[in-house]
């Protein structure tokens, strides 16, 4: 039962899935569309919402280029390599393969999101060229499936924001501690429910048929393996001695980590920032010499391009759902039908519906946390629940919002088509897990 349904999604998004490029375009349209038949925006005003803030992500995306492109670096680093080759070397079956694969993801998600969506993508990767038998586009799948816990981890949006002094909405709910949120027992419970579950459930997905079962080309996919040793035209002169220098990247680094240090010890916060810092700067000690950081780089940058291209369409997608208010009205709906217990299930439907036009957890909190706030404290409902529900709301709809598997994608060289069909049942499964778990703790608290 469960194979022929995997079957019918794959081979429905195979048929009819167009490029991740031309949805975001689709979307555009679709936003536009309904800002101006539900709201009454004109068509040349929309466009304006459109245009100004077409760049409004641009911070944003150079942060994902960023630390794709150097968590790529650090997961190439020799250490790293070989851990992570070691880790990998044990596991020979397929179905262990796309546990492992989830766990990874999942496991790093709960420390960082940027981190659980790079190593997730290469350990699928390197699990895919060591296990044979292994369905490569699922086991990619899988290894991106585990981001779906990244709002219930130390970097979620919602959670780490509200809890932080001087958050936009703290006049209206003060500061909201991480124990009442991400640290809850229900929060806990449903974290350790799907880390339990979720790579089980991958694992049945897997094909059982030998002819549906499509492995990783290794001609087409093969380890990058990059050179770090001075040409025969460089060797002697100053600037490859320079270059090859091991001395110069152990002080910019050391360097580096000093400030990481003092950056906690002064009160500093885990952010997007920091955590980029962190990478770039533990790659460089890891290789010591400056150029071998660049050449290895160099193969990292290639996987950015979808980000740079199709990052700013949602940017404008985004300044359409904020200037229409669109946004206001989709809440205010769910809203009006919600009562005290069942309003955090309705505020994780409301964001994950938000989420398939406006795919960023901070961007999307900002213009509808006030909205849920305001009507938690109306009807008495809680406002920890009513938070993390549209946190989760907005982290179970990435699993088919084509904006955060890109890097994956990037990673391992499929196509949007190819990974979708198991990304909308595992979709349906975590709706099950993360609707009775906001539905349980409205009614039973």
């Amino acid at each position: 039962m469960l194979n022929a349904t995997t079957s019918f999604f794959t081979n429905l998004m195979n048929k009819y899935l167009a490029d991740s490029f031309t949805i975001a375009i689709l979307l555009t349209f679709l936003a536009g569309l309904l800002a101006m038949t539900i709201e009454g925006t004109g068509f040349m005003e929309t466009t304006e919402y459109w245009g100004s803030g077409f760049w409004d992500l641009l911070a944003f995306t150079m942060q994902m280029v960023v630390i794709l492109a150097a968590g790529y670096v650090l997961a190439k680093t020799p250490v790293v390599d070989r851990t992570l080759n070691r880790m990998v070397a044990k596991v020979n079956r397929p179905r262990t393969a796309i546990i492992v694969a989830t766990l990874a993801g999942g496991i790093g998600s709960l420390l960082n999101w940027g981190f659980g969506l790079v190593v997730g993508g290469i350990v699928a990767g390197k699990l895919a060229r060591q296990v044979k038998g292994v369905h490569y586009p699922l086991i990619i799948a899988a290894g991106y499936s585990g981001f779906s816990l990244y709002g219930l981890g130390l970097s979620g949006t919602v959670p780490v924001l509200i809890s932080t002094s001087g958050h936009f909405l703290e006049e209206s709910i003060g500061l909201v501690p991480l124990s009442e949120t991400i640290f809850s027992l229900p929060m806990l419970l449903t974290t350790l429910t799907v880390l339990v579950t979720l790579p089980l459930f991958n694992s049945l997905l897997h094909p059982k048929k030998k002819e549906d079962i499509i492995e990783i080309n290794k001609e087409l996919h093969v380890e990058e393996t990059i050179s770090l040793e001075p040409g025969e035209d460089e060797k002697g002169t100053l600037a490859s001695k320079l270059n090859h220098s091991k001395i110069v990247g152990y002080v910019i680094g050391v360097l580096g980590l000093l400030y990481i240090i003092m950056h906690f010890v002064n009160g500093g916060s885990i952010d997007l920032n920091i955590v980029n810092f962190a990478l770039i700067f533990l790659g460089i000690l890891l290789l010591g010499a400056p150029i071998y950081y660049v050449k290895i780089l160099h193969e990292g940058v290639k996987t950015v391009s979808g980000i740079i291209l199709q990052y700013p369409f949602y940017a404008g997608i985004m300044g359409i759902l904020v200037g229409s208010g669109l946004v206001v009205t989709f809440s205010g709906w769910f809203v009006s039908f919600s009562s005290a217990a069942n309003l955090p299930f309705w505020s994780m439907v409301s964001a994950y519906f938000i989420n398939i036009l406006a795919p960023s957890g901070g961007g999307q909190w900002a213009i509808q946390g006030p909205i849920m706030v305001e009507a938690a404290k109306t009807i008495g409902s809680s406002i920890q629940q009513t938070s993390m529900a549209v946190m989760v709301g907005d982290a179970w709809n990435n699993m088919v919002q084509p904006f955060w598997i890109l890097p994956v994608l990037a990673l391992s060289g499929l196509k949007l088509k190819d990974v979708m069909g198991y990304m909308v049942l595992i979709m349906f499964w975590l709706g099950i897990v993360f609707s009775s778990a906001f539905l349980l703790w409205g009614y039973f608290g």
